[in-house]
């Protein structure tokens, strides 16, 4: 089948079980060749090819609403209603985004990124269509990683109470990112192998309605029995004692099975839960063989081998080199634990698991638990090193005002990803945690500018024992400087000078180092001499330098790879007006106020003018020809 001319997925109704077949095969043969050149979530996608049909099959988007949850599954979806032509742009610079995103299609009625959500916003679009006295259907579509989130489960707890119609899809492939953990992921594990449950259930029915009722006492007893197989067969009973009607668990790659109880959802009062198994990475065997998490996401690959292109870098990657020190220093003290919410693979977690398994807590998808749980155990005594990425640690906010900064706990927090990430775009972009930590007491933040200086930080942090302390590192490899053997810890609040100058100042910290250096070398050749700082700790900040660097009184630029308002450079602001500097010329380059999309990081950070030309070109504006140093470069 052209996948290329498809616009609507009402074609699928026409089809039939052979053409289907066939049609999900076209598809993952799209997928692999497509993602092996651009990258993107495979694994999930070749799982749910099937189920994705099927649902357009049986509901008619986008009058019924159907929502993804997390949403990096979606490419089928996507294909389906007509994009199938923008593929080669997948996740690339303006191009299609790896997320549904309300504004590419009318089909795509929730915007995603993060797990969870699926739920809560089900309910309320089933809360306004009955408001309006409408009659579409509702459809969220979440995994059984996603399901254990706590707000999926404050949904459910209110879509069961309010009997709400609408049919929850449970995909359940077994896997998040990583293998799942838990005890509700073992109940679904229990629930996989009760398939004769509904079975056995509807036999007992039909015999108990052939024996004639005597008086009320044979009915009780045979809803007695009824509950009694039903807690035999089905360890738990979870969904059904929340308040739905629990179907499965069902072969999400068999189309018979599928639409025959998605139809039967359709027709059932209050809400349903399907439960579908589903195999992630099914049609492709590096995918399917995968175990942890490898081929959920990836980069481009080879698609006749599975191998990955390589990356030529040859430095160390941030997560690595952070986890592996925090790692070392962890054989020589019993206090350091590692608690990660889902993510053991991505932030590089494995060796520690290995090593210290009775000190490593992978707790799933579970921000707030894992955030809270490291102030339970700081309160032990213990040195948590909570290892999170930026973009998810926004999930755990109170729980770092209220539970970690409040108690002035000794919370190590790992913030990974930190600054812009490129492809997984606008929901995974790590630029706003200055913004929203920097407000809170008792509050530490450090960036490195090299991973020499990183392991120093984790150093830092380790023998930190004042309160919290945040390390930020970006996502990728470091820059490959030498490695010193021995690690030291460096002085809370300290900044040190690269390059000295007499006309200007530029503070900076981690990724945009090189670009202060940049910009400090173009200005050179204009006989200006500008000053970089590494503004290393950005809370606390050098107060004895910014005093040294606002009584000089010349120009200062902050730049920071994170967002303007509330950040760095606000800060530096902040002193000058705290202090009575009110004549000092400060400005800032950052981050502007705005959502950014998905792009390679050199081109989004072109596309928001944080280039090393912007920051020259700044500098020359406030640097007047009287204060020029008068250097010129040979």
């Amino acid at each position: 089948m052209d996948l290329l001319s498809i616009t609507s997925p009402a074609f699928v109704k026409k089809l039939d079980h052979k053409q289907l077949e066939q049609l999900s095969a076209d598809v993952r043969r799209f997928l692999i060749e497509n993602l092996s050149k651009t990258g993107g979530h495979i694994g999930p996608n070749l799982g749910v090819v099937e189920l994705t049909i099927a649902l357009h099959r049986v509901f008619n988007s986008p009058q019924d609403k159907i929502i993804w949850d997390v949403g990096h599954q979606a490419y089928v979806h996507k294909i389906l209603t007509g994009r199938a032509g923008q593929f080669e742009t997948l996740r690339q610079f303006k191009g299609l985004c790896g997320f549904p995103k309300r504004n590419e299609s009318s089909h795509d009625v929730w915007e995603t990124g993060h797990s969870s959500t699926s739920l809560s916003a089900a309910m309320g679009m089933a809360a306004a269509r009955d408001i309006k006295n409408e009659s579409n259907h509702v459809i969220p579509v979440i995994g059984d990683g996603a399901l254990t989130g706590g707000m999926a489960l404050e949904a459910l707890n209110h879509i069961g109470h309010e009997q709400t119609n609408m049919t929850v899809i449970l995909n359940d492939n077994e896997m998040s990112i990583a293998p799942n953990v838990g005890a509700l992921h073992n109940v679904l594990g229990r629930l996989r192998t009760a398939g004769k449950y509904n079975k056995a259930k509807d036999e007992l029915e039909d015999l108990l309605k052939k024996v004639p009722a005597v008086g009320g006492k044979l009915a009780q007893t045979a809803e007695r029995v009824k509950d009694s197989l039903k807690y035999l067969l089905v360890s738990g009973v979870f969904f059904e004692e929340l308040g739905f009607t629990y179907l499965g668990p069902i072969d999400g790659h068999d189309f018979e099975d599928l639409e025959a109880n998605l139809e039967y959802a359709k027709k059932v009062e209050g809400p349903v839960l399907l439960h579908v198994i589903t195999k992630k990475g099914k049609g492709y065997q590096p995918a399917e063989n995968d175990k942890i998490g490898t081929w959920h996401g990836t980069g481009p690959y080879k698609t006749d081998t599975g191998d990955f292109e390589k990356s030529a870098a040859k430095a160390p990657s941030w997560s690595g080199l952070i986890a592996e020190t925090v790692r070392k220093l962890a054989r020589t003290d019993g206090r350091i634990v590692a608690i990660t919410p889902a993510m053991p693979v991505g932030s590089k977690l494995e060796g520690f698991a290995s090593e210290f398994p009775n000190r490593m807590f992978d707790v799933g998808i579970a921000e707030q638990h894992a955030t809270t749980m490291a102030a339970g155990l700081a309160t032990q005594e213990m040195k948590p090193f909570l290892a999170i990425y930026s973009t998810f640690l926004q999930r755990a906010y109170d729980q770092m005002l209220h539970d970690v900064s409040r108690q002035n706990l000794n919370v190590f927090i790992g913030i990974d990803r930190a600054g812009l990430v490129g492809a997984d775009g606008e929901t995974h972009q790590g630029v706003f945690d200055i913004a929203f930590l920097r407000p809170l007491p008792n509050m530490v933040i450090m960036m490195p500018k090299d991973e020499n200086e990183g392991q120093h930080m984790v150093k830092t942090a380790i023998d930190y024992n004042d309160g919290p302390i945040a390390l930020r590192y970006p996502r990728g490899n470091g820059v490959g400087v030498p490695m010193d053997t021995e690690l030291k810890a460096l002085p809370i609040g300290s900044w040190e000078v690269l390059e000295k100058g007499t006309d200007a100042v530029i503070l900076t910290f981690g990724t945009t180092i090189p670009l202060a250096q940049e910009a400090a070398e173009q200005l050179r050749r204009d006989g200006i001499s500008a000053e970089v700082v590494n503004a290393r700790f950005i809370k606390p900040m050098d107060t004895a330098m910014l005093h040294n660097i606002m009584k000089r009184g010349v120009p200062v630029l902050t730049i920071e790879e994170a967002v303007l308002e509330g950040g760095f450079g606000s800060g530096v602001l902040e002193f000058a007006s705290d202090n009575g500097y009110d004549s000092a010329v400060i400005d800032r380059l950052g981050i502007p106020d705005q959502f950014i999309e998905h792009g390679s990081v050199k081109e989004l950070l072109a596309e928001i003018g944080l280039t090393s030309t912007e920051a020259a070109d700044r500098i020359r504006s406030h640097v007047s020809p009287k204060r020029k140093s008068g250097f010129k470069a040979l």
